[in-house]
């Protein structure tokens, strides 16, 4: 399932209100660079707010809020907010355990994982120990 969010700033500018938004698949920046970016500037391109300008500005005065979750990311939207580095590393997390279950799978022919705790479990201890080890060459 993919994690998506649509987040929405609302502010003031020259006695207008303005509420720019922005629907955003997060999993492809976690892919590519293994966190998240900085919302501000992506809202503010998406709607077509110069970065240089009092607007801009005046935008990042206030605090962006989750309009909509979808996926894993539901579970780190509290109250508007978004739990960024909470987010990012359960997101980490379930993605070594898909490519964990993927291993298993070809290599043990065990389809589910959830079915074996206690393998799972050790499978993510060796990976969380290779991770840790520093590469000698």
């Amino acid at each position: 399932m993919k994690n998506i969010i649509t987040a929405l700033i609302e502010f003031s500018f020259r006695g207008k209100k303005f509420a720019p938004t922005l629907t955003l698949e997060l999993d492809r920046y976690m892919q590519a660079h293994g966190r998240l970016p900085n919302l501000y500037p992506l809202i503010a391109t998406e709607n077509h707010i110069d970065h240089y300008s009092y607007e801009y500005e005046m935008m990042q005065v206030e605090p962006i809020k989750i309009a909509y979750a979808e996926g894993l990311v539901v579970d780190f939207v509290v109250e508007g907010s978004l739990a960024t580095s909470e987010f990012e590393q359960a997101w980490r997390e379930q993605a070594t355990l898909a490519g964990i279950e993927s291993i298993v799978r070809k290599n043990m022919s065990i389809n589910d994982l959830q079915e074996h705790p206690g393998l799972k479990e050790t499978l993510l201890e060796v990976y969380r120990l290779g991770a840790n080890t520093p590469r000698t060459s």
